[in-house]
């Protein structure tokens, strides 16, 4: 048994083109061009590399994108000053701060003085309690863009055992709610682990549906997946590899040779989770600029 490959980078293509096009529409019937402010403090090559990805992606989507990069040595106050230019700034309809921030910068206090209405990563209290609550809300990218990939390749999320191995805020504690939700892509019976849990494998081989987002390379092999179940691996590391140029290689939180000769669908890495994140921002963003339009109907996603 080899699984099936769920390919981000070609679904991700799909909804980019579908989101284009929601955005000419609101352009020609409302004048506005949804806008993306982005803030990054400090030169992290992988954070710099990932806003210049979302800048391309936004040229390629037709939106207009402000990308403000400042020094690490940028002080709290600045940052936030920065923020708040961008809250009042109509050409942005999201804000995107790039994370980690230098150890200097409350994130938290940062992420907090994005307003509502234009925190299109979904990270603000504001939009995480509506969230919880199913109330209206921009979905976080990551989480959103894997019930987005459960969805398209018909992957039964009701009555199914979802394990999620992680317990970010970014992605295991959002991804875990949305798939135990009561609505589409949801109705999961959710079991979250972490570094607390013991016998990791144990759950693990109980999932029908297996999100791993640990952060940590060969975090599950294929000895601890359930045949035929669904694996998301949501994990980036960089492997040094004196093989490569660049000196190292990109790998996921599962290892990806044993785990597919046991899954029935797996995302690889690189090609699977990552291009998705981007485009639910885009997504996230659009939705922003048609609230602020007060255009009607939605831009959601066609399956």
């Amino acid at each position: 048994m080899s699984a099936t490959i769920l390919d981000g980078k070609q679904l991700a293509a799909d909804l980019r083109a579908d989101i284009a096009t929601h955005v000419a529409t609101l352009k020609a019937e409302t004048g506005i061009t949804p806008g993306l402010g982005v803030l990054l403090i400090g030169m992290d090559p992988a954070s710099t590399s990932y806003v210049t990805a979302k800048e391309t992606a936004c040229a390629e989507a037709g939106m207009y994108s402000q990308d403000v990069r400042v020094p690490a040595a940028t002080t709290q106050e600045e940052a936030l000053a920065l923020v708040r230019r961008m809250n009042a700034d109509p050409r942005i309809h999201g804000i995107l701060v790039q994370l980690p921030l230098p150890k200097h910068i409350d994130e938290s206090a940062v992420i907090d003085a994005i307003a509502p209405e234009k925190d299109v990563d979904g990270f603000t209290p504001v939009n995480v309690g509506r969230m919880m609550i199913g109330a209206p809300c921009y979905l976080p990218c990551t989480p959103h863009g894997i019930i987005q990939m459960l969805l398209r390749a018909g992957v039964q999320t009701s009555g199914s055992h979802a394990v999620v191995v992680g317990r970010s805020n970014i992605v295991g504690k959002p991804v875990a709610h949305l798939l135990m939700r009561k609505a589409e892509g949801g109705n999961a019976t959710v079991t979250v682990c972490h570094t607390g849990t013991r016998d990791l494998a144990r759950f693990t081989r109980q999932a029908d549906i297996l999100v791993v987002a640990a952060g940590r390379p060969n975090t599950v092999t294929g000895d601890m997946i359930k045949p035929g179940a669904v694996v998301i691996d949501v994990g980036v590391n960089r492997i040094a590899d004196a093989t490569r140029k660049s000196g190292f290689r990109l790998a996921g939180d599962v290892d990806f040779d044993s785990a597919k000769e046991v899954a029935s669908l797996i995302t690889p890495v690189p090609g699977g989770v990552g291009p998705m994140t981007i485009t639910m921002l885009l997504y996230n963003t659009l939705e922003a600029a048609r609230r602020a339009a007060g255009a009607s109907g939605t831009a959601s996603p066609s399956r």
